[in-house]
């Protein structure tokens, strides 16, 4: 088991907060969509659009969230997103039509974009000489709280009743209040200095929106856990239908043991960008892998379906290493929070496109769908490092800020006057006026 726990208090403030947080998430994550159509009565057709205009709509919110975090104090920014999320979750128990439930689920995912911008420079300032390590520890609490939340939401999905839900909803919203109070005893980061030039310079940073668009193509992969697989088992194989939590679960405790451990050897962009690659080329294997299951014996195709989840693990242990250098390395530290919110727009659309674009391929399509997928990926991971290349070769000393002067350490030098040897000087009786040399060159045509 890797080394979970924080070295500093700052560190395991955060990592409680994040704990909480997860456990919230967990519960979501599992009934949320089941809540909507069993208790609040709401057609899955209208879940399903609800919840692709509320992922629209909190793209933009990320970038925002992580400029005012940048510029006003992270803690602050991040607890006020944990705040909105908690009473957007509460109000999903008034959901009951369109309308409301779009407000509700639009609010509480742009909370939840928002407050992982304003995370970001927490992260960084708390996280020591290697942020993105303390970052992949936080990734496996993360599924620590998310299988807990799951487990608790197991119970209101077994128990099927009303109230049962709404409990669930309850303590999904008393979770991120919870995680909100534990951020205020973190001890409070100042704002960065301003710096001079535009303020959006993550939008006019070229190279880092091509990774941004590329690690958007990558995380489409977090859906072929949820959607492509689950979808695929229960429709063209004889698997046991309760192997779609045996393959959840499976990632997950590969996730928590592994997560650390894969992202120790990177440690520089270029290092990233090959994790990519790496990442890529699982995601081929996998889903090469996954097709084979359908038609075989129920045997053979558990066994076919758990080693593809595996592979895919790897590639996703690689692919979140991967990013989380990149995405911090090559974001300049007084924009941390606007750098971070333009990288997470990949993952946003990601979320938004992701399920319909493996349903029509994967489930629709069938083998050949599942073969290009995994091409797509793997030519993504091809592309990364060059991308990374690209923006390491065009990175620009980070400008001083505006409040302090280039070079604040050293005063000034006032050059001393020249002393001219006593036996030097003319006497004034002797100078010549300078009107007088002027008619000298004039007449000599010089």
């Amino acid at each position: 088991m890797p080394k979970l726990s924080p070295d500093t208090g700052p560190q395991r403030t955060l990592t409680v907060s994040n704990l909480v947080n997860a456990v919230g998430s967990g519960l979501f994550l599992t009934a949320g969509v089941l809540y909507f159509t069993e208790a609040a009565h709401l057609p899955a057709a209208t879940v399903g659009l609800g919840l692709g205009i509320a992922g629209l709509l909190s793209l933009a919110v990320g970038i925002a969230a992580g400029h005012l975090a940048d510029r006003h104090g992270a803690r602050g920014v991040s607890v006020a997103t944990l705040v909105v999320q908690a009473l957007a979750t509460a109000a999903f128990v008034l959901a009951d039509g369109f309308w409301p439930f779009v407000l509700a689920v639009s609010a509480a995912t742009g909370a939840k974009a928002a407050g992982l911008a304003a995370r970001a420079p927490l992260v960084r300032h708390y996280g020591g000489d290697r942020p993105q390590e303390f970052r992949a520890r936080l990734r496996a609490v993360t599924n620590v709280g998310i299988s807990v939340g799951a487990l608790l939401a197991g119970l209101a999905v077994q128990a099927g009743t009303v109230g049962a839900y709404r409990l669930l909803v309850v303590g999904n919203a008393c979770a991120f209040a919870a995680s909100a109070a534990v951020l205020l005893l973190l001890p409070p980061v100042a704002p960065a200095p301003v710096a001079r030039g535009p303020r959006w310079i993550a939008l006019r940073d070229r190279p880092y929106l091509t990774l941004t668009a590329l690690d958007g193509v990558m995380a489409i992969q977090f859906k072929v856990l949820t959607v492509a697989i689950p979808l695929w088992l229960v429709r063209s194989t004889t698997a046991p239908h309760w192997l779609v939590s045996g393959t959840m679960l499976t990632n997950t405790v590969l996730v928590v043991g592994l997560q650390v451990r894969a992202s120790r050897g990177i440690d520089s962009p270029r290092s990233g960008g090959l994790a990519y690659r790496r990442a890529g080329a699982a995601f081929l294997g996998s889903c090469a892998l996954v097709p084979l299951a359908a038609g075989a014996p129920a045997g053979v195709a558990v066994a076919v379906l758990v080693a593809a989840v595996v592979i895919h693990t790897v590639g996703e242990l690689w692919h979140a290493a991967g990013g989380f250098e990149v995405s911090y390395a090559l974001a300049p530290p007084h924009a941390t929070g606007q750098y971070l919110g333009v990288f997470g727009l990949g993952a946003g659309l990601a979320e938004a496109v992701g399920p319909a674009l493996l349903i029509a391929l994967c489930v629709g399509w069938g083998r050949p769908g599942w073969y290009l997928v995994g091409a797509l990926f793997a030519v993504t991971g091809l592309l990364t490092p060059l991308a990374v290349r690209r923006a390491e070769a065009v990175r620009a000393p980070e400008p001083a800020p505006a409040s302090e002067p280039a070079c604040a350490s050293e005063p000034a030098r006032v050059p001393e006057p020249v002393r001219v040897p006593e036996a030097a000087r003319v006497p004034a009786a002797a100078r010549v006026p300078a009107s007088a040399v002027r008619r000298t060159l004039t007449r000599t045509g010089r």
